[in-house]
């Protein structure tokens, strides 16, 4: 891959894991309400969960798809149930800000929530297979250029999120509850949304 190419996959990774989702949103949601370590651990979550997309895009992303048959449908409708579900708590908030120490984790933590939330939306998987692909070099080892090319967009999201966590946490004192409340309840709106649109929307 040339320097020209691989500094064209580089930008577009940045705006991609600039532009907010539902991980982004449960990143600043989390660290706004629970502090700067929430949000990491949701940051460290959605890296697992990009991971194993990566892994599945070395397997070969038509062969699983294939294989999964209706049942992609299933993980699609359970993803979206999960955000819509995790978008009413948000919702239902009461704005307060949980002291460092007295965090209450969510059920499985803070990790496993944002995997659950990167691997609730096969939309990202699709996508991946079909940005990634552009950038690899037909002549070249498929597998060595599917790690290296996940790998830096593994990056980018990584330096990004965990900007989004360490800058909104540390914004946290600037927040009254007032402003706490419309901010999740924002977050709240998001995700359902998000949620609603993937049940809806066919990916494949």
């Amino acid at each position: 891959m040339s320097l020209e190419l691989l500094a064209a996959y580089l930008l577009a990774c940045i705006v991609f894991t600039l532009v907010p989702g539902p991980t982004v949103t449960l990143i600043v949601a989390n660290s706004l309400t629970h502090g700067t370590r929430a949000g990491l651990a949701n940051v460290a979550g959605t890296q697992a969960g990009l991971a194993v997309f990566v892994a599945v895009l070395v397997i070969g992303l038509a062969s699983v798809i294939e294989t999964m048959g209706h049942w992609f449908d299933w993980v699609r409708f359970l993803g979206a149930a999960y955000l819509i579900w995790i978008g009413i708590r948000m919702w239902r908030s009461s704005g307060k800000l949980d002291e460092p120490g007295q965090t209450p984790k969510p059920r499985g933590g803070f990790f496993l929530q944002g995997f659950l939330v990167m691997l609730s939306n096969p939309k990202v998987l699709v996508f991946f297979g079909a940005f990634i692909p552009q950038f690899v070099d037909p002549s070249g080892n498929y597998v060595a250029q599917v790690i290296v090319l996940g790998a830096i967009a593994m990056l980018t999201a990584a330096v990004t999120d965990a900007a989004y966590a360490v800058l909104t946490g540390r914004a946290r004192g600037m927040f009254t509850q007032a402003r706490v409340r419309l901010v999740s309840k924002l977050s709240g709106a998001f995700l359902i949304g998000g949620g609603v649109w993937l049940a809806l929307t066919r990916t494949r």
